[in-house]
């Protein structure tokens, strides 16, 4: 089941939700999640895959055509789509855009109403309206990804229009990515995090060991002066983002590890092919 929206719309919040852990990571950024991630939810009786994908934009370089090209896959072979929208902004253009590419696949369309928490039940109302304008949907759901409300009745809806078969995954697995990716992303979550707004869009993370003691990875940037933002005064940055990662490294490994982060200046890393596909993205 495919994960639409545009950018930011809580997308990789609600899957994790939905998951119930932690499988993409999350940031106020827009265009956080660069490749397709599949998030398994498992129960007794079912097994309930999201594909958590970037958000539906105009390639601006070989980074966000891969990006592109992810969603426009995705969508090839799905049995639904989760269409998530936020409640705290106007829905638009921009949704109206992802809307048509989602009701044209002529599957059902589950459309989720994120971010209603601290939101007025009139104003929810008007989004609620707004949203079953965009075309022949089978549901439509308010929920706050981030406090819950409204997730489990989702996760329900979703289950119930699964078709019978096996397990495509193992019970005890909640994602379909590589230990080396699932790492690198969590030090860039933090470096998200932590940096400011001219940094992020050109922060990538490779990981190049991971030992049983010691785990460590380049932070790539593009210019010299994006190296001293992420490294920052006396080391005092990269440093932070290595102490936040860790915890979260060490919860996914297994066993405390020595986390070692190097910054590194990669020029116009976002249009090399070679890099890109090293990457997996």
């Amino acid at each position: 089941m495919a994960v639409a929206g545009r950018p930011n719309v809580g997308k990789s919040t609600l899957v994790n939700a939905l998951c119930g852990g932690k499988v993409a990571i999350v940031s106020d950024k827009p265009q956080t999640t660069r490749r397709r991630i599949f998030g398994i939810a498992n129960g007794d009786d079912h097994q309930l895959v999201l594909a958590d994908l970037p958000g539906f934009q105009r390639p601006l370089d070989p980074l966000t055509e891969h990006m592109q090209r992810t969603v426009d896959a995705a969508f090839e072979d799905v049995e639904a789509v989760l269409l998530v929208l936020s409640a705290r902004e106007r829905i638009g253009a921009g949704d109206r855009f992802v809307a048509r590419r989602v009701f044209e696949r002529g599957v059902p369309v589950v459309i989720a109403l994120n971010k209603v928490d601290r939101l007025k039940g009139g104003h929810i109302a008007t989004q609620m309206e707004t949203a079953s304008k965009l075309g022949d949907f089978h549901a439509l759901h308010p929920v706050s990804a981030k406090t819950g409300d409204g997730v489990a009745e989702l996760r329900e809806e979703l289950v119930a229009l699964l078709p019978e078969g096996p397990r495509y995954y193992p019970q005890e697995q909640s994602s379909d990515v590589p230990v080396e990716v699932q790492v690198a992303e969590l030090v860039r979550e933090q470096a998200l995090r932590l940096t400011k707004d001219e940094v992020p869009h050109a922060i990538t993370v490779e990981v190049e060991e991971i030992g049983d003691k010691v785990v460590r990875a380049d932070v790539l940037v593009e210019t010299d002066s994006q190296k001293q933002i992420v490294i920052g005064k006396g080391g005092t940055k990269i440093r932070e983002i290595g102490k936040s990662a860790r915890p979260e490294i060490e919860l996914l490994l297994g066993h405390p590890v020595f986390l070692e982060l190097r910054v590194k200046v990669k020029p116009r890393w976002r249009r090399d092919e070679a890099l890109l596909q090293r990457l997996g993205i």
